[in-house]
């Protein structure tokens, strides 16, 4: 029978489109020193009016005295909890989606939903999830000592679950971002949120219990990828949350859970977008609205030393192409299924660095070398990337 698994898209429900696209994952984002992204085409997804938003009645928690978080470095001394959380929660805000009401054509807004973000600069950019802002008309954001701030959307990406807000007025503080490339399972965590979008502020306290994780928001929907698996808990309204380490670092936003499978209730399965994720696409949606992806044309699966042993491959990292999309440039290069790609631009592929970051690295319409396996045989083809279609 097959297994039926519910979500808990923690801020509201969701759909991602990821398969043959380059979509994120763990790992140092770092575009081609030589060949600059370029700018996209693609309009932004659902944009906000100008219209005032309309506070709501939120419970706030007692407002974290702390100085302004600066630009730390990743891997300093471990603080305690309490100022982890002190650094970060001043960063942390409640985010409010409003919609019109009906088909009214008055000013009148209802709560289409709270979700969290956390401000990421001095301009007053805010990070938060793409589902928690989707289908918007207006947006405020309720700040850690429960003062109230209009916003507007800046840009927003469904394929990576991310979207930038900025709010109005001065800046108490902006969070600094560190290194989901250096996590650890094991290592200690915290989220900070506004579960069920009236308990702000709100922390727990877990660790990280896998990297790399790719899941699918809903059953028949193509996977978000890289994703952290972690057990500090996580509910409805904690979407676009900061996931902290014990140096007071964001790593991470909080994005699902898991809370049942089969009927049988779940616990302690948690995930996050990593950070390095967060960095790059926020970084293209405040210079551009909308995130343009190259296009390789392959659906692919990771390869282990597991697949590889029960599968008989040849090598034992890299990822084998289980179907490669008609005319596409994978296609016209000659790739074909059961081919294995080991890297690309030299860059090995494996589980600490996916196809979907490396082939991030170039826009569309770069030429790259894409070194295959087929069989016992190696070698090399010239792929000249796409654009990410507009239906993939």
């Amino acid at each position: 029978m097959e297994s039926r698994r519910r979500l808990l898209i923690v801020g509201f429900g969701f759909a991602v489109v990821v398969c043959v696209a380059a979509t994120l994952a763990v790992g140092t984002l770092v575009e081609d020193a030589d060949d600059e992204r370029a700018a996209p085409t693609a309009t932004v997804t659902r944009p906000a009016t100008t219209r005032a938003a309309r506070p709501v009645t939120l419970r706030s928690a007692s407002p974290a005295a702390s100085p302004r978080v600066g630009t730390g470095q990743v891997g300093v001394a471990p603080l305690s909890a309490e100022a982890a959380v002190q650094r970060v929660a001043p960063a942390v805000v409640t985010v409010v989606n409003q919609r019109l009401a009906g088909l009214s054509q008055q000013d009148d807004l209802e709560l289409g939903g709270v979700g969290t973000g956390v401000i990421i600069d001095d301009l007053g950019h805010i990070a938060t999830n793409w589902h928690v802002i989707e289908g918007g008309d207006a947006f405020f954001v309720v700040l850690s000592t429960g003062e109230s701030r209009s916003a507007t959307l800046v840009g927003a990406d469904p394929i990576t679950d991310l979207a930038v807000i900025r709010m109005e007025g001065s800046v108490p503080a902006v969070a600094t971002l560190g290194d989901s490339v250096m996590l650890r399972p094991g290592e200690p965590v915290l989220a900070i949120g506004s579960p069920l979008g009236a308990f702000t502020t709100s922390v727990t306290a877990g660790i990280v219990s896998a990297l790399g994780r790719s899941l699918a928001p809903e059953p028949g929907q193509p996977e978000l990828t890289g994703l952290i698996q972690h057990d500090a808990a996580i509910n409805s309204g904690n979407s676009g949350g900061p996931l902290v380490t014990l140096d007071g670092t964001v790593v991470g936003l909080n994005t699902l859970g898991i809370p049942e499978e089969n009927g049988q209730p779940i616990q302690g399965l948690f995930f996050a977008i990593p950070v390095n994720t967060v960095r790059m696409i926020t970084r293209e949606l405040i210079e551009h609205g909308s995130v343009e992806y190259p296009f390789l044309g392959v659906e692919t699966v990771p390869v282990t030393p597991q697949l590889a042993s029960h599968l008989q491959l040849p090598v034992e990292s890299g990822v084998l192409v289980v179907g490669v999309v008609p005319g596409s440039p994978a296609d016209e290069a000659g790739i074909q299924p059961d081919d294995i790609i080991l890297a690309i631009g030299g860059d090995a592929i494996g589980e600490d660095r996916p196809l979907t970051e490396v082939l991030f690295r170039y826009r569309p319409g770069k030429q790259v070398e894409v070194e295959m396996q087929r069989g016992a045989q190696a070698f090399t083809v010239q792929v000249t990337l796409g654009t990410r279609p507009a239906d993939q």
